[in-house]
Protein backbone atom coordinates (compact mmCIF):
# COMPACT_ATOMS: atom_id res chain seq x y z
CA UNK A 1 0.00 0.00 0.00
CA UNK A 2 1.10 3.33 -0.61
CA UNK A 3 2.44 5.57 2.76
CA UNK A 4 0.30 8.93 2.15
CA UNK A 5 1.36 11.62 4.19
CA UNK A 6 0.58 15.25 5.70
CA UNK A 7 2.78 18.57 5.01
CA UNK A 8 1.39 21.83 6.07
CA UNK A 9 4.54 23.37 5.04
CA UNK A 10 7.82 23.10 3.23
CA UNK A 11 9.63 21.60 6.25
CA UNK A 12 6.60 19.01 7.07
CA UNK A 13 7.08 18.29 3.47
CA UNK A 14 11.08 17.53 3.78
CA UNK A 15 9.98 15.60 7.33
CA UNK A 16 7.89 13.21 5.13
CA UNK A 17 10.10 12.68 2.09
CA UNK A 18 13.27 11.54 4.28
CA UNK A 19 11.00 9.54 6.77
CA UNK A 20 9.55 7.38 3.54
CA UNK A 21 6.13 8.73 2.67
CA UNK A 22 5.12 7.26 -1.13
CA UNK A 23 3.23 10.53 -1.31
CA UNK A 24 2.36 13.71 0.15
CA UNK A 25 -0.87 15.93 0.47
CA UNK A 26 -0.76 19.68 0.41
CA UNK A 27 -2.55 22.67 -0.35
CA UNK A 28 -1.80 26.48 -1.65
CA UNK A 29 -3.70 29.71 -0.46
CA UNK A 30 -6.47 28.54 -1.11
CA UNK A 31 -9.22 26.06 -0.88
CA UNK A 32 -7.41 23.42 0.86
CA UNK A 33 -9.62 22.98 4.47
CA UNK A 34 -6.55 24.28 6.45
CA UNK A 35 -6.63 27.85 6.49
CA UNK A 36 -4.29 27.98 9.11
CA UNK A 37 -1.75 25.69 8.49
CA UNK A 38 1.47 27.20 6.47
CA UNK A 39 0.43 26.17 3.24
CA UNK A 40 2.85 26.31 -0.15
CA UNK A 41 2.51 29.25 -2.48
CA UNK A 42 2.59 27.95 -6.13
CA UNK A 43 6.48 28.22 -6.44
CA UNK A 44 7.15 26.11 -3.41
CA UNK A 45 4.51 23.09 -4.84
CA UNK A 46 6.62 23.42 -7.68
CA UNK A 47 9.67 22.93 -5.71
CA UNK A 48 8.17 19.92 -3.77
CA UNK A 49 6.63 17.89 -6.81
CA UNK A 50 10.32 18.42 -8.84
CA UNK A 51 11.45 16.80 -5.24
CA UNK A 52 8.70 14.46 -4.95
CA UNK A 53 9.27 13.23 -8.83
CA UNK A 54 13.10 12.89 -8.14
CA UNK A 55 12.59 10.09 -5.96
CA UNK A 56 9.92 8.61 -7.67
CA UNK A 57 7.37 9.83 -4.88
CA UNK A 58 3.98 11.93 -5.64
CA UNK A 59 1.97 14.96 -4.64
CA UNK A 60 -1.28 15.38 -4.23
CA UNK A 61 -2.51 19.06 -3.76
CA UNK A 62 -6.07 19.58 -1.94
CA UNK A 63 -8.91 21.51 -3.28
CA UNK A 64 -11.62 20.00 -1.16
CA UNK A 65 -12.99 23.02 0.44
CA UNK A 66 -17.11 23.94 -0.47
CA UNK A 67 -16.73 26.01 -3.90
CA UNK A 68 -18.60 29.64 -3.56
CA UNK A 69 -19.57 31.23 -6.84
CA UNK A 70 -16.70 34.02 -6.30
CA UNK A 71 -14.11 30.93 -6.04
CA UNK A 72 -14.93 29.69 -9.71
CA UNK A 73 -12.76 32.16 -11.76
CA UNK A 74 -9.49 31.55 -9.68
CA UNK A 75 -9.82 27.98 -9.49
CA UNK A 76 -9.28 27.40 -13.12
CA UNK A 77 -6.41 29.30 -13.34
CA UNK A 78 -5.44 27.80 -10.49
CA UNK A 79 -5.64 24.18 -11.64
CA UNK A 80 -4.33 24.98 -14.23
CA UNK A 81 -1.01 26.60 -12.67
CA UNK A 82 -1.10 22.97 -10.98
CA UNK A 83 -0.92 20.94 -13.72
CA UNK A 84 1.86 22.59 -15.41
CA UNK A 85 3.60 22.17 -12.26
CA UNK A 86 3.48 18.60 -13.07
CA UNK A 87 0.79 17.53 -9.29
CA UNK A 88 0.06 14.01 -9.63
CA UNK A 89 -3.86 14.22 -8.18
CA UNK A 90 -6.13 16.96 -6.85
CA UNK A 91 -8.11 15.92 -3.81
CA UNK A 92 -11.72 17.33 -4.16
CA UNK A 93 -15.21 17.19 -2.96
CA UNK A 94 -17.42 19.57 -5.11
CA UNK A 95 -18.58 18.68 -8.33
CA UNK A 96 -18.02 21.90 -9.99
CA UNK A 97 -14.11 21.64 -8.70
CA UNK A 98 -14.09 18.64 -10.32
CA UNK A 99 -15.99 19.65 -13.70
CA UNK A 100 -13.19 22.91 -13.65
CA UNK A 101 -10.75 20.24 -13.47
CA UNK A 102 -11.85 17.83 -15.98
CA UNK A 103 -11.68 21.29 -18.40
CA UNK A 104 -8.65 23.00 -17.46
CA UNK A 105 -6.71 20.25 -15.93
CA UNK A 106 -7.53 17.00 -18.30
CA UNK A 107 -4.06 15.61 -16.99
CA UNK A 108 -4.18 15.44 -13.09
CA UNK A 109 -5.68 12.91 -11.51
CA UNK A 110 -8.66 13.17 -9.49
CA UNK A 111 -9.06 11.66 -5.98
CA UNK A 112 -12.84 12.28 -4.16
CA UNK A 113 -12.29 14.02 -0.74
CA UNK A 114 -13.48 12.22 2.45
CA UNK A 115 -15.69 14.73 2.86
CA UNK A 116 -17.56 13.43 -0.25
CA UNK A 117 -19.06 11.08 2.41
CA UNK A 118 -18.37 7.91 0.24
CA UNK A 119 -20.12 4.84 1.89
CA UNK A 120 -21.48 2.99 -1.17
CA UNK A 121 -20.33 1.15 -4.17
CA UNK A 122 -22.93 3.25 -6.29
CA UNK A 123 -21.53 6.47 -5.23
CA UNK A 124 -17.96 5.02 -5.51
CA UNK A 125 -19.39 4.15 -9.09
CA UNK A 126 -20.55 7.49 -10.13
CA UNK A 127 -17.70 8.91 -9.12
CA UNK A 128 -15.25 6.50 -11.15
CA UNK A 129 -18.22 7.67 -14.39
CA UNK A 130 -17.23 11.31 -13.47
CA UNK A 131 -13.54 10.69 -14.07
CA UNK A 132 -12.21 10.21 -10.71
CA UNK A 133 -9.25 7.43 -9.53
CA UNK A 134 -9.38 7.06 -6.60
CA UNK A 135 -11.73 7.37 -3.72
CA UNK A 136 -11.07 8.73 0.03
CA UNK A 137 -13.59 7.00 2.26
CA UNK A 138 -15.71 8.46 5.04
CA UNK A 139 -14.37 7.35 7.54
CA UNK A 140 -17.62 5.58 9.16
CA UNK A 141 -17.55 2.72 7.54
CA UNK A 142 -16.19 -0.47 8.85
CA UNK A 143 -13.47 -2.67 7.66
CA UNK A 144 -16.09 -5.37 6.85
CA UNK A 145 -18.32 -3.00 4.75
CA UNK A 146 -14.83 -1.68 3.06
CA UNK A 147 -14.33 -5.29 2.17
CA UNK A 148 -17.86 -5.67 0.12
CA UNK A 149 -17.96 -1.99 -1.79
CA UNK A 150 -14.09 -3.09 -3.16
CA UNK A 151 -15.64 -6.19 -4.46
CA UNK A 152 -18.82 -4.01 -5.77
CA UNK A 153 -16.32 -1.62 -7.94
CA UNK A 154 -14.06 -1.38 -10.68
CA UNK A 155 -10.92 -3.17 -10.42
CA UNK A 156 -8.66 0.28 -11.28
CA UNK A 157 -10.72 2.41 -8.92
CA UNK A 158 -8.39 3.35 -6.11
CA UNK A 159 -9.80 3.19 -2.46
CA UNK A 160 -7.72 5.71 0.42
CA UNK A 161 -8.28 5.61 3.76
CA UNK A 162 -7.29 7.45 6.90
CA UNK A 163 -5.21 5.41 9.53
CA UNK A 164 -3.46 7.90 11.86
CA UNK A 165 -4.53 11.10 13.60
CA UNK A 166 -7.26 13.52 14.71
CA UNK A 167 -10.82 12.65 13.82
CA UNK A 168 -13.62 14.91 13.90
CA UNK A 169 -17.18 14.75 15.69
CA UNK A 170 -18.70 16.05 12.57
CA UNK A 171 -19.83 13.29 9.47
CA UNK A 172 -16.86 13.09 7.34
CA UNK A 173 -15.60 16.32 8.84
CA UNK A 174 -18.47 18.07 7.62
CA UNK A 175 -18.82 20.78 10.88
CA UNK A 176 -20.88 23.82 10.88
CA UNK A 177 -20.38 24.48 14.74
CA UNK A 178 -17.53 27.19 13.74
CA UNK A 179 -19.29 29.21 11.54
CA UNK A 180 -21.88 28.94 14.07
CA UNK A 181 -19.87 29.88 17.05
CA UNK A 182 -17.78 32.50 15.87
CA UNK A 183 -18.20 33.06 12.13
CA UNK A 184 -14.81 30.97 10.91
CA UNK A 185 -16.32 28.29 8.16
CA UNK A 186 -14.88 25.06 8.75
CA UNK A 187 -15.92 24.20 5.16
CA UNK A 188 -13.99 26.28 3.65
CA UNK A 189 -10.63 25.68 5.81
CA UNK A 190 -11.04 28.05 8.65
CA UNK A 191 -12.25 25.79 11.66
CA UNK A 192 -11.77 27.52 15.34
CA UNK A 193 -12.49 23.28 16.61
CA UNK A 194 -15.41 23.85 19.50
CA UNK A 195 -15.47 20.21 19.24
CA UNK A 196 -12.70 20.87 22.08
CA UNK A 197 -14.00 23.92 24.57
CA UNK A 198 -14.97 23.39 27.83
CA UNK A 199 -18.90 23.76 28.05
CA UNK A 200 -21.28 24.35 30.80
CA UNK A 201 -25.52 24.12 30.75
CA UNK A 202 -27.76 27.38 31.57
CA UNK A 203 -31.47 26.42 32.31
CA UNK A 204 -33.39 28.77 30.21
CA UNK A 205 -34.82 30.96 33.22
CA UNK A 206 -31.68 30.63 35.36
CA UNK A 207 -29.56 33.26 32.89
CA UNK A 208 -25.92 33.71 34.24
CA UNK A 209 -26.11 30.25 36.35
CA UNK A 210 -24.16 27.89 34.60
CA UNK A 211 -24.08 23.94 35.64
CA UNK A 212 -20.74 22.21 34.73
CA UNK A 213 -20.94 18.71 32.59
CA UNK A 214 -18.02 17.37 33.28
CA UNK A 215 -15.38 14.31 33.02
CA UNK A 216 -12.64 15.79 35.60
CA UNK A 217 -12.75 19.14 37.67
CA UNK A 218 -11.55 20.89 34.77
CA UNK A 219 -13.71 20.34 31.53
CA UNK A 220 -16.12 18.57 29.75
CA UNK A 221 -14.79 17.10 26.48
CA UNK A 222 -18.46 16.03 24.89
CA UNK A 223 -17.94 16.58 21.40
CA UNK A 224 -14.05 15.54 21.95
CA UNK A 225 -13.21 12.33 19.81
CA UNK A 226 -10.47 10.03 20.30
CA UNK A 227 -7.29 9.99 17.90
CA UNK A 228 -7.43 6.93 15.22
CA UNK A 229 -4.42 4.64 15.37
CA UNK A 230 -4.13 1.59 12.88
CA UNK A 231 -0.51 0.44 13.35
CA UNK A 232 -1.61 -2.68 14.22
CA UNK A 233 -3.80 -3.58 11.57
CA UNK A 234 -2.03 -2.58 8.23
CA UNK A 235 -2.42 -5.90 7.05
CA UNK A 236 -6.00 -6.53 7.39
CA UNK A 237 -6.45 -3.03 5.24
CA UNK A 238 -4.57 -4.47 2.77
CA UNK A 239 -6.37 -7.77 2.68
CA UNK A 240 -9.90 -5.37 2.58
CA UNK A 241 -8.50 -3.83 -0.83
CA UNK A 242 -6.98 -1.02 0.80
CA UNK A 243 -4.50 1.05 -2.09
CA UNK A 244 -3.39 4.27 0.41
CA UNK A 245 -3.13 4.88 3.44
CA UNK A 246 -3.54 8.45 5.09
CA UNK A 247 -1.86 10.13 8.30
CA UNK A 248 -3.84 13.17 9.40
CA UNK A 249 -1.71 16.06 10.47
CA UNK A 250 -1.88 19.04 8.23
CA UNK A 251 -1.82 21.26 10.96
CA UNK A 252 1.13 19.48 12.26
CA UNK A 253 4.59 20.59 12.58
CA UNK A 254 7.54 18.45 10.89
CA UNK A 255 8.60 16.35 14.35
CA UNK A 256 4.73 15.19 14.62
CA UNK A 257 5.30 13.93 10.64
CA UNK A 258 8.76 12.53 10.92
CA UNK A 259 7.52 10.38 13.82
CA UNK A 260 4.47 9.04 12.49
CA UNK A 261 5.43 8.78 8.72
CA UNK A 262 8.80 6.37 10.10
CA UNK A 263 6.56 4.37 12.42
CA UNK A 264 4.78 3.71 9.65
CA UNK A 265 6.47 2.97 6.98
CA UNK A 266 8.63 0.68 9.14
CA UNK A 267 5.96 -1.66 9.99
CA UNK A 268 4.99 -1.42 6.42
CA UNK A 269 8.00 -2.57 5.65
CA UNK A 270 7.53 -5.82 7.82
CA UNK A 271 8.93 -4.38 11.27
CA UNK A 272 6.37 -5.43 13.85
CA UNK A 273 3.64 -3.18 14.88
CA UNK A 274 4.54 -3.28 18.91
CA UNK A 275 8.13 -1.97 18.60
CA UNK A 276 6.23 1.10 17.07
CA UNK A 277 3.47 1.74 19.49
CA UNK A 278 5.25 3.55 22.11
CA UNK A 279 7.00 5.81 19.52
CA UNK A 280 3.47 7.03 18.58
CA UNK A 281 3.22 8.05 22.43
CA UNK A 282 5.95 10.00 22.31
CA UNK A 283 3.85 12.54 19.58
CA UNK A 284 0.80 15.09 21.58
CA UNK A 285 -2.55 13.17 21.08
CA UNK A 286 -5.71 12.24 22.57
CA UNK A 287 -6.51 8.68 23.50
CA UNK A 288 -6.18 6.62 20.51
CA UNK A 289 -8.79 4.24 19.34
CA UNK A 290 -9.39 2.43 15.78
CA UNK A 291 -11.95 4.57 14.44
CA UNK A 292 -15.05 3.32 13.17
CA UNK A 293 -12.71 0.27 10.96
CA UNK A 294 -14.03 -2.58 14.13
CA UNK A 295 -17.46 -0.34 15.24
CA UNK A 296 -17.60 2.79 17.13
CA UNK A 297 -14.68 4.49 18.19
CA UNK A 298 -16.37 6.29 21.13
CA UNK A 299 -15.50 9.83 22.63
CA UNK A 300 -12.43 11.11 24.39
CA UNK A 301 -13.80 10.77 28.08
CA UNK A 302 -9.91 10.87 29.52
CA UNK A 303 -9.53 14.10 31.70
CA UNK A 304 -6.32 15.24 29.75
CA UNK A 305 -7.13 16.19 26.46
CA UNK A 306 -3.91 15.19 25.68
CA UNK A 307 -0.74 13.12 26.38
CA UNK A 308 3.03 12.13 25.25
CA UNK A 309 5.98 10.72 26.32
CA UNK A 310 8.58 13.12 24.70
CA UNK A 311 9.15 16.84 24.10
CA UNK A 312 10.50 17.48 20.84
CA UNK A 313 13.73 19.75 21.22
CA UNK A 314 14.46 20.79 17.99
CA UNK A 315 16.34 19.38 15.17
CA UNK A 316 20.17 18.95 13.87
CA UNK A 317 21.60 21.15 11.16
CA UNK A 318 25.11 20.47 11.66
CA UNK A 319 27.35 17.05 12.80
CA UNK A 320 30.89 16.69 12.36
CA UNK A 321 33.59 14.43 13.77
CA UNK A 322 36.52 15.70 16.03
CA UNK A 323 40.07 14.62 16.41
CA UNK A 324 38.65 13.39 19.82
CA UNK A 325 36.61 11.03 18.09
CA UNK A 326 33.22 12.58 19.28
CA UNK A 327 30.45 14.43 17.27
CA UNK A 328 29.88 18.21 17.84
CA UNK A 329 26.22 18.61 16.44
CA UNK A 330 24.67 21.77 16.06
CA UNK A 331 20.48 21.79 16.98
CA UNK A 332 18.51 24.63 15.97
CA UNK A 333 16.10 24.95 19.56
CA UNK A 334 12.54 24.48 19.66
CA UNK A 335 12.11 23.73 23.48
CA UNK A 336 14.79 23.57 26.55
CA UNK A 337 17.08 20.76 27.41
CA UNK A 338 19.62 20.49 29.96
CA UNK A 339 23.13 19.55 30.32
CA UNK A 340 22.18 16.87 32.04
CA UNK A 341 20.00 15.26 30.27
CA UNK A 342 20.19 11.76 28.19
CA UNK A 343 18.51 12.64 24.59
CA UNK A 344 16.70 10.74 22.25
CA UNK A 345 16.78 11.33 18.34
CA UNK A 346 14.33 9.92 15.03
CA UNK A 347 16.83 9.09 12.28
CA UNK A 348 15.71 8.22 8.66
CA UNK A 349 18.85 6.45 8.43
CA UNK A 350 19.40 5.11 12.09
CA UNK A 351 15.69 5.08 13.38
CA UNK A 352 15.38 5.72 16.83
CA UNK A 353 18.85 6.89 18.58
CA UNK A 354 18.19 6.43 22.17
CA UNK A 355 20.33 7.44 25.41
CA UNK A 356 22.66 10.11 23.69
CA UNK A 357 24.56 11.78 26.18
CA UNK A 358 25.76 15.18 26.46
CA UNK A 359 29.47 15.73 26.77
CA UNK A 360 29.34 19.52 26.24
CA UNK A 361 26.96 21.89 25.59
CA UNK A 362 28.13 25.64 24.40
CA UNK A 363 25.28 28.35 22.85
CA UNK A 364 26.63 29.00 19.15
CA UNK A 365 28.50 31.75 20.26
CA UNK A 366 30.89 30.05 22.16
CA UNK A 367 30.41 30.32 25.51
CA UNK A 368 29.11 27.02 27.49
CA UNK A 369 25.30 26.93 29.25
CA UNK A 370 23.87 24.45 31.81
CA UNK A 371 20.69 24.56 29.54
CA UNK A 372 19.79 25.11 26.22
CA UNK A 373 16.72 27.56 26.34
CA UNK A 374 16.78 30.36 23.80
CA UNK A 375 14.09 29.45 21.21
CA UNK A 376 15.75 29.25 17.65
CA UNK A 377 19.00 29.84 18.88
CA UNK A 378 21.53 27.39 17.96
CA UNK A 379 23.11 25.37 19.90
CA UNK A 380 26.09 22.84 20.15
CA UNK A 381 26.80 20.09 21.93
CA UNK A 382 30.05 16.86 21.47
CA UNK A 383 28.29 13.43 21.96
CA UNK A 384 29.38 9.75 21.36
CA UNK A 385 26.67 9.24 18.78
CA UNK A 386 27.14 9.94 14.86
CA UNK A 387 23.68 11.72 14.43
CA UNK A 388 23.13 13.40 11.04
CA UNK A 389 21.93 16.55 9.63
CA UNK A 390 17.80 16.42 9.67
CA UNK A 391 17.58 14.17 12.69
CA UNK A 392 14.96 15.02 14.91
CA UNK A 393 16.28 15.69 19.04
CA UNK A 394 13.84 14.60 21.62
CA UNK A 395 13.58 14.78 25.49
CA UNK A 396 11.97 12.16 27.26
CA UNK A 397 9.29 13.02 30.09
CA UNK A 398 9.53 11.06 33.26
CA UNK A 399 6.55 9.70 33.56
CA UNK A 400 3.15 9.58 31.38
CA UNK A 401 0.54 6.68 31.33
CA UNK A 402 0.72 4.23 28.49
CA UNK A 403 -2.03 3.88 26.45
CA UNK A 404 -2.53 1.72 23.59
CA UNK A 405 -5.17 1.56 20.90
CA UNK A 406 -8.08 -0.21 21.70
CA UNK A 407 -10.50 -1.28 18.85
CA UNK A 408 -14.47 0.15 18.55
CA UNK A 409 -16.91 -0.77 20.69
CA UNK A 410 -20.48 -1.87 19.61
Amino acid sequence: MELLAPAGGPDQFDAAMNFGADAVYLGGGSFGLRERADKFTLTQIGEAIEKAHALNRKVYVTVNALMHPRDTESLRSYLASLQELGADAFIISDLGALSIAREVAPDVALHISTQASCTNAEAAKMWHSLGAKRIVLARELTLDEIRILRSQIPDDLELEVFVHGAMCVAYSGRCLISDYLVGRDANRGNCSQPCRWSYSLQEETRAGQHFPIEEDGKATYIMSSTDMCMIEHLKELEEAGIDSVKIEGRMKGAYYVASVTNAYRRVLNGEPASAYLPELETISHRPYSTGFFYGKPGQNYDGAEYSQTCDYVGMVISSEQTDKGTWRIGVDLRNRFFFEDTLEAISATHGIVADIPLLTLNHADGYPVAAADRTRNIYLFETDRPLEVGDYLRRRRETNAKNVPQKGQA
